[in-house]
C-alpha cells in the first residue's frame, strides 16, 4: 500500500503543497528561479515555529529530570535488588512531577509527519488530481525533485551539484556536532529487567522503560540526517537542513531563557519506604 494514499498523509500533502506553491507565488517577483527552495525553506520555519511549545515541554522536563536526579539515584541504590519495584518507584516519581521519559522523542515524531509531506511533495507528478507545478523548480540548476545519489546513479553528477550537496551535509553535520555537544540530555536510568519471579507473578504494577538505548540513539539521530539528506529529494534535504539548523538555534535560546544550564536546587534525596 502507497503511504500517500492513506488519507491523513493524502491531506497533509495537499496543505503543503498548497503553502508552498502560495509562498513560492509570493516569492517569485522577488527571487526568481529560487522561489519554490526559498517556500520549502520558509514551510520548514513555518512548522518549526508552530511546534516551539514542544521545544519548550521538552526544555522543562530535561529541567525536571536535572532536578530528580539525585531521588533517582536513590531510588536505584535503595531498590537495586527489587528491579520490578524499582521500576514502579521510578514511574511513580515522574508522574508526581510531571515529567516523562520520553520528552526527547517528542520533537521528531513531531515532525515526522511533515518532513514525509515535504517528501511526498517532489515525487509525485500529480496532487489533487492537477499537474504537480514544483517539479519544474530548480535550485542553482538542479532539480528540487533529485537527489545526489540518483544524480549519482544517472552520472549527472556536475560541480554545482557537489558543491550544493556537499554544503548542505557539512552544514547539518556541523549543527550535528554542536547539538550533541551542547544540547544532549543525560541518557535516562536504566533499569535492571524484571525477573522471572516478577514476570510469573502477574503484578499489574507500572513498570519504568528501558530508554537508554532510544536515547543514545536519538543523540546520534542529526549525523545520520546528514547521511539520509544524500538520498532525499532536493526540496527534502533543505528541510532536513533548515529544521536542523532551528533546533540547534531554538534549544539554546529556550535553555537559556527557561535556565536550564542553572545549578538546580538540591532536593531531599529521602525516599519513602
Amino acid at each position: 500500500m502507497n503511504i500517500y494514499e492513506f488519507l491523513p498523509i493524502r491531506l497533509l500533502v495537499e496543505a503543503a503543497y498548497t503553502v508552498v506553491t502560495t509562498i513560492s507565488s509570493f516569492l517569485e517577483p522577488l527571487t526568481g528561479g529560487f522561489s519554490a527552495a526559498l517556500a520549502v525553506i520558509v514551510l520548514t520555519i513555518l512548522v518549526r515555529a508552530v511546534l516551539i511549545p514542544v521545544g519548550v515541554s521538552q526544555v522543562k522536563a530535561g529541567i525536571t529530570r536535572k532536578r530528580l536526579a539525585p531521588k533517582i539515584s536513590a531510588l536505584q541504590t535503595k531498590y537495586k535488588k527489587q528491579p520490578e519495584l524499582m521500576q514502579q518507584k521510578l514511574m511513580e516519581l515522574y508522574k508526581e512531577e510531571n515529567a516523562s521519559p520520553f520528552a526527547g522523542c517528542l520533537p521528531v515524531l513531531a515532525q515526522t509527519p511533515v518532513l514525509m509531506a515535504v517528501y511526498g511533495l517532489f515525487i509525485h507528478s500529480t496532487i489533487s488530481g492537477h499537474a504537480n507545478e514544483l517539479l519544474g523548480h530548480t535550485l542553482f540548476g538542479l532539480p528540487l525533485n533529485t537527489s545526489f545519489f540518483k544524480l549519482l546513479g544517472a552520472g549527472d553528477l556536475t560541480g554545482t551539484a557537489i558543491t550544493v550537496y556537499l554544503a548542505l551535509v557539512v552544514l547539518i553535520a556541523v549543527v550535528a556536532g554542536f547539538s550533541r555537544r551542547l544540547l544532549t540530555p543525560a541518557a535516562p536510568e536504566k533499569t535492571p529487567a524484571a525477573t522471572p519471579s516478577a514476570t510469573r507473578s502477574g503484578s499489574d504494577a507500572p513498570t519504568m522503560p528501558d530508554l537508554s538505548g532510544v536515547m543514545k540513539t536519538l543523540s546520534f539521530m542529526p549525523f545520520l540526517t546528514a547521511i539520509f539528506a544524500l538520498f532525499v529529494p532536493l526540496a527534502a534535504a533543505l528541510y532536513l537542513a533548515t529544521t536542523t539548523t532551528w533546533t540547534l538555534c531554538e534549544r539554546l535560546v529556550l535553555n537559556r531563557v527557561l535556565g536550564a544550564n542553572e545549578p538546580q536546587p538540591a532536593t531531599n534525596t529521602r525516599v519513602a519506604g
